[in-house]
């Protein structure tokens, strides 16, 4: 790999090497991009396979993030939602080897690795090599430690025969806990597995780096710090806040989406924003439903539907206006968005919260219904539209529609509340980013853990 450089730097080089998959390569280089921020002679090669490379060439990045590639040695992202388990087996058994490679060309020496916690390998090889890895984790901070908890079971793969087997007698018996068995509910036995293996290499990596603030998941993250003797640090939300420019609602600049100018010809909290995700969703028919029951909720919405439902893929009306993509975190910050209809992955939690946004929440697979849970029970700030159906029910338009409009109504004095907690744990947030805040601490600490006594020279 070439590096270009105007004149000598001498810095701290960081190579990074997210899981291939959207929602975990866009919070590492929002990590990344953080990280260049408070140190300038930071440089960072940001590692993914050549197909990721063409997808997001194109980012805007700081000068001293570099792009590095790996080959195609994966399914290609466009089909891996026909065999996740193959997919994510692939992940854990041939990245490795052609990364170690990577390594070994690199003119510079190489300060520390930033690896996601789903590839469990890098933390070994890591060790085996001498390289200070940290573990960066892009789920919630009480999601990893439910699995945590039960890696600490000295027989956990004699439990995942227990799950499997689906006596609930024999999971009360052998103290599953209600959590666990929701993971394992939305997933498989080989994905659950390998997800259990890469947790338990966690406690060998030299950090933990997670994507929560501090405030919103003080318990878990304490928790965690009480069975880990190495450093834990909350550098969230692992969100492009720092790219929001100005008024979020401004519509003098050139060249405005036309979806946000349909957004601003709307009242304050008003418009209800529905996005299930980037990667896999929920059947054709499910779609149908929930988009005749939008229809008939009378409340306009923006969805973001990336061809998962007979619908056009872009189409604008008073009612509803659908888009195959959009801003997402700009369009949580719009003034006229009042709710966000979401699968619950991670990173959108994180983005509704940084934006004081409320969720109706749509659990599909994994961690999602956990985080559900999370959002409704925990922090008071969303309603679920799907409860758990074990025989694979859909949820019909009447009640999507019912649901929706009780949701959205302004003066129900339930949504008043969750409106007020939702605005109370923005402000935690946004405290937690400023200057001085937690998220910020943990940053500088993190930069100074792996910068004392390691900076090298780079050559122009």
């Amino acid at each position: 790999m070439n590096l270009i450089h105007t004149r000598p730097i001498s810095g701290t080089h960081v190579v990074a090497i997210p899981y291939p998959g959207r929602g975990h390569i866009n919070p590492m280089m929002n990590l990344c991009k953080l990280l260049a921020s408070r140190k300038h002679d930071l440089l960072i090669t940001f590692v993914i396979t050549e197909e990721w490379l063409g997808f997001i060439r194109s980012y805007t990045k700081p000068d001293n993030i570099h792009f590095a590639s790996i080959p195609n040695v994966l399914p290609s992202e466009l089909v891996r939602g026909a065999d996740f388990p193959g997919f994510y087996e692939a992940v854990m058994t041939k990245m490795e080897a052609p990364f170690e490679e990577l390594l070994d060309t690199l003119e510079l020496p190489v300060t520390a690795i930033i690896a996601d916690t789903e590839l469990k390998w890098a933390i070994c090889m890591g060790n085996r090599r001498n390289f200070r890895v940290a573990s960066l984790c892009t789920t919630s901070a009480k999601f990893f430690s439910v699995l945590h908890s039960m890696v600490l079971t000295e027989n956990w793969r004699f439990l995942i025969d227990t799950l499997d087997n689906g006596s609930e007698l024999a999971e009360q018996s052998s103290g599953i806990s209600p959590d666990i068995r929701m993971i394992f509910e939305g997933s498989t036995r080989q994905v659950f597995q390998l997800s259990l293996e890469c947790i338990s290499w966690v406690p060998k990596a030299k950090y933990v780096l997670f994507t929560s603030v501090y405030e919103l998941e003080g318990h878990a993250i304490d928790t965690l710090k009480a069975r880990f003797n190495i450093p834990i640090y909350t550098i969230g939300p692992a969100i492009p806040y720092f790219e929001l420019h100005g008024n979020s609602s401004e519509t003098m600049v050139q060249n405005v989406p036309s979806y946000l100018q349909w957004l601003d010809i709307h009242p304050p909290c008003s418009v209800l924003y529905v996005s299930l995700g980037s990667f896999l969703s929920v059947s054709n028919d499910q779609m149908d439903e929930i988009a005749a029951g939008l229809q008939d909720s009378g409340v306009p919405y923006l969805w973001v539907a990336r061809g998962e439902t007979s619908w056009p893929t872009e189409k604008g009306s008073e009612m509803g206006f659908v888009v195959p993509w959009c801003d997402q975190l700009k369009v949580l910050c719009y003034s006229s968005i009042g709710g966000f209809l979401t699968h619950c992955g991670w990173n959108s939690i994180l983005e509704a919260i940084y934006a004081g946004i409320p969720m109706l929440t749509f659990p599909i697979l994994f961690d999602q219904a956990p985080n559900s849970k999370q959002i409704v029970d925990d922090w008071k700030i969303g309603w679920r539209l799907k409860e758990e159906q074990k025989d694979g029910s859909l949820v019909r338009r009447a009640s999507i529609a019912e649901l929706v409009r009780s949701f959205m109504d302004p003066e129900n004095n339930e949504v008043k509340n969750m409106r007020k907690s939702a605005s109370e744990l923005k402000e935690k947030c946004r405290k937690a980013v400023a200057e001085n805040g937690s998220s910020q601490r943990n940053l500088d600490a993190f930069i100074k853990d792996i910068s004392q006594g390691h900076d090298v020279m780079l050559i122009e």
